[in-house]
């Protein structure tokens, strides 16, 4: 009987390890679930290429254009421009373009000097991620006096290059053929729009993303082939 008592005990006992160990490996399992994932923090060294309002390019960051919230000693990220940087951040998982700056430092006579740290959290009112570039239906103007084609059409997207006027900028529209169709007038860039416009400035023509506005009056129209406003949000090769 003593004997059969010991047996039960022990299994009784092994019994109870192996639950606990059960238990133990299950709340690790949910515990691993349910922490949140540390941020990681990226860092690169280059010369910055390009800087406009909060963003700014290193082509060793490549594939992420860079996003300042805050100011740089007292400017944007323009003055980051054909300097040589190193920059710690982090990638966001809702604008997977984007790196956060949360450092930058500046390389002087051979050391890096701090020039910003983030203190408030990143704001892009302007970014559009490229997913949502698929709601702008793409415009196919043919001819300056069809307004049908782009009126009451709202946002859209729209193939063309860069003209300078005098104290206007337009966007040129010309057929296959090469002969002009007409130029919509530019009242606005939005900052990531003028910053991807430096971004392609070796590029003749791209797409641009634009809030159509006022259609120019017909007699106007005939002989300037101003077709109307718009507001430009951003410029890309697709």
């Amino acid at each position: 009987m003593t004997s059969g008592r010991k047996i039960i005990g022990f299994l009784g006992l092994s019994l109870c390890v192996v639950l606990t160990m059960a238990g133990v490996a299950f709340s690790q399992e949910k515990a691993g679930e349910t922490a949140p994932a540390k941020p990681v923090t990226n860092e690169f060294e280059g010369t910055v290429k390009i800087g406009l309002g909060k963003y700014f390019y290193l082509p060793t960051a490549q594939g992420y254009d860079i996003a300042v919230q805050g100011q740089i000693e007292s400017g944007d990220a323009s003055k980051l421009t054909g300097k040589d940087i190193r920059v710690k951040g982090e990638l966001l998982l809702d604008k997977p373009t984007v790196l956060r700056a949360d450092s930058i430092e500046i390389k002087e006579a051979g050391s890096y000097r701090n020039v910003f740290t983030r203190t408030a959290d990143l704001v892009l009112d302007d970014y559009i991620e490229p997913k949502a570039r698929d709601l702008f239906p793409s415009l196919d103007i043919t001819n300056a006096l069809k307004n049908e084609e782009w009126e009451g059409k709202g946002k859209a997207k729209i193939y063309g290059s860069v003209q300078a006027g005098e104290g206007v900028n337009y966007i040129l529209l010309v057929d296959a053929k090469g002969k002009e169709i007409g130029k919509i007038i530019v009242d606005k860039y939005s900052d990531y729009a003028a910053y991807y416009l430096k971004k392609l400035r070796l590029f003749d023509k791209f797409w641009f993303y634009v809030d159509i506005k006022d259609t120019i009056d017909k007699k106007v129209r005939t002989k300037s082939l101003e077709l109307f406003h718009a507001d430009v949000f951003l410029c890309g090769l697709y």
